[in-house]
């Protein structure tokens, strides 16, 4: 399958990688580029997150939701469930900003801040596999995959409509580029 980043890469902001774990078994490496031009706060908790130099962070975290043509959720490195996870900045920050790109779901590849409503973003995330127009203005937009779609759309595979994931998917491992 093709995937190509929808924006154009800035090369000032940051690059992130996740390894992902599907049943057990590496599936593979996910590079993301984080868009501080646009966001840099909330880039700023997600590259933390990922190098885990606060202490805490992504690294043996589950994707504990995933729904086919929809999107895969993890970032709840505290409860693993959808109940939990933190930020850098404490327990939950404010929507940073719906401007530009940080505004609009553009496709497969988006990478957004999963909610429990206006201004709770914590460290739960999601990877959009479809169009999710829906969600405009309501999470943030805060990077893109860039190389490794191929593994997202394999732990889309073992996901449902419910969000269970039929084998279990985790981040392995994470850092910056």
């Amino acid at each position: 399958m093709s995937y190509k980043p929808f924006h154009a890469t800035v090369p000032t902001n940051p690059q992130v990688w996740m390894e992902i774990e599907i049943g057990g078994k590496l599936a593979g490496r996910v590079t993301m580029e984080l868009f501080a031009d646009a966001v840099p706060k909330t880039a700023e908790n997600f590259r933390a997150l990922c190098t885990g130099e606060k202490g805490f962070g992504y690294a043996g975290c589950p994707f504990h939701r995933v729904i086919p043509e929809f999107m895969c959720q993890g970032g709840d490195f505290t409860n693993g469930n959808g109940t939990g996870g933190k930020s850098i900045y404490g327990s939950k920050f404010a929507d940073e900003s719906f401007a530009g790109k940080a505004g609009k779901h553009f496709g497969p590849g988006t990478l957004s801040m999963a909610n429990a409503g206006p201004n709770t973003n914590g460290s739960q995330f999601f990877l959009c596999t479809a169009p999710t127009s829906w969600l405009d203005g309501k999470h943030v937009v805060f990077g893109q995959v860039l190389t490794g779609f191929d593994v997202v759309k394999a732990m889309e595979a073992v996901g449902s409509r419910s969000g269970t994931t039929s084998q279990p998917v985790r981040v392995s491992a994470c850092g910056q580029v």
